[in-house]
């Protein structure tokens, strides 16, 4: 089912679900990528507000948002470009040959900060999961979407924060313990 836009969904026992774009807006959303950039890459790497087509090979790295407003905050770009982007964030101590975990873990940070600062920006408490880097989540509901195409480099970079039909599961607290022995997990 496709709702229309500023529409929500209606969970069993909940009151409406808003949809992102009634609570965050794109130029909010490349605020908080660009200052996050800057934070971490460095003062002179700027996004670019230009729209750029994403090669075929692409890497996403993302975080699960998890309250009020359910979704995920989404970094895609071409494999390469993450790997340049690994280089920068590492700086002199990068090393000269890049493994697949040396890559996931910066740009799975970069996800976690911009992540982290949508999460502050929306209403109410929310939590927010450890980043993930792999292929893309699916998009769930194109009117539940803020979608963000900018270059860093000259290469296209796509900040999505994209929300969850059915919602995400939420993470347990730290005070949860599901395991039978009480031991922690």
């Amino acid at each position: 089912m496709t709702l229309a836009p500023g529409a929500t969904e209606r969970r069993a026992g909940a009151g409406p679900r808003p949809l992102i774009p009634a609570l965050i807006d794109a130029a909010t959303v490349e605020a908080i990528a660009g200052e996050a950039w800057i934070a971490l890459v460095g003062e002179d790497e700027l996004l670019v507000p230009v729209p750029g087509e994403l090669p075929a090979d692409t890497l996403s790295a993302w975080v699960d948002v998890v309250g009020p407003w359910t979704g995920s905050v989404v970094l895609t770009t071409g494999r390469q470009t993450a790997a340049d982007l690994t280089r920068a964030l590492l700086g002199r101590t990068a090393p000269e040959l890049l493994d697949h975990e040396d890559v996931a873990d910066a740009y799975g940070e970069i996800a976690n900060v911009v992540g982290g600062n949508v999460k502050a920006a929306l209403p109410g408490p929310s939590q927010l999961s450890l980043p993930a880097v792999g292929v893309a989540p699916a998009v769930r509901n194109p009117d539940d979407v803020c979608r963000v195409e900018v270059l860093w480099r000259g290469q296209p970079l796509v900040v999505s924060v994209q929300g969850a039909l059915p919602p995400l599961p939420h993470p347990l607290s730290p005070h949860e313990n599901p395991h039978p022995n009480g031991a922690s997990l």
